[in-house]
């Protein structure tokens, strides 16, 4: 058979084989050939390791590369050995697949699997001795595996479209953790911790960056969340209405009046639905105020403003009528069912401070790490990723409240712009088609944070950064891990 018949052939097959499903992801043959992919790039390519690269080629091995050729297991070795990875080389090169682009097909003879087919991209790196890795061009590939004595060996590539790159582009740079770090480094991102949920579970956790300089940042490294605190308080609180023993629509003075609006009347009216959805007349923080004292601004109940201080006045009434406090009312109510170890509104005992993420400004300058020794309900929260990933995931599955209760935390009950509202503690997008994203985000000093959910298709978003400047990046993740609905957020975001 010639060389032209051998491609012939193997185009129609890889054509009829996109006429069939590929398998998923969890289909163990899907597993089996990403581990070949493994051996063969990350180890045997990437390292240099020609023993590995030479059991994992067949004996029958045809290579075709767009720029350099045909070649057969024999030269295909030689050139490897004495080009990629010759002694004197002075620079190291890396593959990275492009998992997203990754097609696997299994092609059968009387009901049996007899060969696969994987198509995919990949990118190249290069690495000078003591410079920074660049990258350095793009392929698509198609890779025919057969089995081999019972070993699965690569007996076609296809190796085409080679293009020189500079930078990675936008769609698969999330897909290399290495091009990750590289674009954090481009970005002056200290620290990114994301999680990615999709069908209704935390299927990734990943942590990058350094949590100082040059150390790696750990997978379960502790983040500053600022308002994401407000989730959890609005859960404690969620709880306890689920359960019965708090009212939404009951006035707050028989448990807490603040002693700056004791002469105001208007307290009368602040319930716990006003604070949740924003709506008591409060600012922010009293402290923005000239005498420093809590003032209300406009008739609690009667329009929209963003405020902490409603937060910390609902923690007043509930550890006034509970006698316990907030951070231990959240350990019996969230953390210790949800098993959120790492999450505390206070730095304790149990604070490892070596985990923890240093808050940055935008010129790369620390800040002081705040160790609250007192629940603050509205700000300072630490936790992980998995963590509140994981405290998402229970949101979005109903939050272990009763239907009825869930339902009216997430009803649309205060506008804040087009498609967007607030629920009871949770900002609500509208996306249509009955399709809805559950959100909070925290920004202080040091710390930019994010997560969304979308309930419905059982997707979301964790993103932790500790830099001023980190929400930055927010738009390049939220478009690539939540597809078509992180398009529709981006777009009533910037409307």
């Amino acid at each position: 058979m010639t060389k032209y018949t051998h491609f012939i052939l193997t185009f129609f097959i890889v054509f009829f084989s996109s006429l069939n499903a590929q398998i998923e992801k969890k289909d163990p043959l899907y597993k089996t050939i990403m581990s070949r992919d493994s051996l063969l790039f990350s180890v045997g390519f990437n390292t240099c390791n020609a023993a590995q690269m030479e059991n994992i080629l067949s004996g029958q091995l045809e290579f075709y590369h767009d720029k350099d050729g045909f070649s057969d297991k024999k030269k295909f070795m030689i050139d490897f050995k004495n080009g990629l990875c010759r002694p004197s080389k002075t620079y190291k090169a890396r593959r990275a697949l492009v998992e997203k682009s990754t097609e696997i097909y299994p092609m059968y003879k009387e009901g049996q699997v007899y060969a696969v087919i994987q198509n995919g991209n990949h990118l190249f790196y290069e690495k000078e001795t003591d410079q920074p890795e660049k990258l350095t061009g793009s392929a698509k590939f198609t890779h025919v595996w057969i089995k081999e004595n019972g070993e699965w060996k690569l007996k076609r590539s296809f190796s085409f479209d080679h293009q020189e790159k500079k930078t990675v582009d936008d769609d698969n740079v999330f897909e290399d953790d290495q091009a990750i770090e590289n674009w954090l480094k481009e970005n002056k991102i200290p620290t990114l911790g994301l999680g990615i949920i999709e069908g209704g579970e935390l299927k990734q956790v990943k942590v990058f960056g350094d949590i100082k300089k040059g150390v790696s940042a750990p997978y379960n490294t502790c983040f500053n969340v600022a308002s994401i605190t407000k989730p959890i308080t609005t859960m404690v609180t969620m709880h306890l209405v689920s359960l019965g023993k708090w009212k939404l629509d009951e006035p707050l003075d028989q448990y807490w009046i603040d002693p700056d609006l004791a002469n105001d009347p208007r307290h009368k009216k602040l319930t716990t639905r006003m604070i949740l959805t924003h709506k008591t007349g409060f600012p922010n923080w009293r402290w923005m105020n000239a005498d420093k004292k809590l003032h209300f601004q406009f008739d609690p109940g009667t329009k929209y403003q963003y405020s902490g201080e409603g937060f910390e006045y609902l923690r007043k009434a509930l550890e006034k009528k509970f006698g316990k406090s907030l951070d231990q009312l959240a350990q019996e109510l969230i953390f210790k069912p949800l098993k959120m170890n790492d999450t505390n509104y206070i730095w304790d005992q149990n604070t490892d401070e070596s985990r923890f993420a240093i808050g940055y400004d935008k010129e790369g300058k620390p800040y002081p790490i705040e160790k609250n020794k007192m629940a603050n309900a509205a700000d300072d929260l630490h936790t992980t990723i998995e963590d509140l990933g994981n405290f998402m995931v229970n949101i979005m599955k109903g939050g272990s409240l009763k239907p009825e209760v869930f339902k009216e935390m997430i009803r649309k009950q205060v506008k804040i712009r087009d498609n967007k509202y607030f629920g009871l503690g949770f900002e609500v997008y509208d996306l249509g088609n009955d399709e809805y994203v559950l959100s909070h985000g925290g920004a202080d000093q040091g710390t930019r944070c994010i997560t969304l959910v979308l309930p419905k298709s059982g997707k979301g978003i964790v993103i932790f950064t500790n830099t001023d400047d980190g929400s930055k990046i927010y738009e390049k993740l939220v478009l690539h891990y939540l597809g078509e609905e992180g398009k529709k957020i981006v777009e009533i975001e910037n409307k």
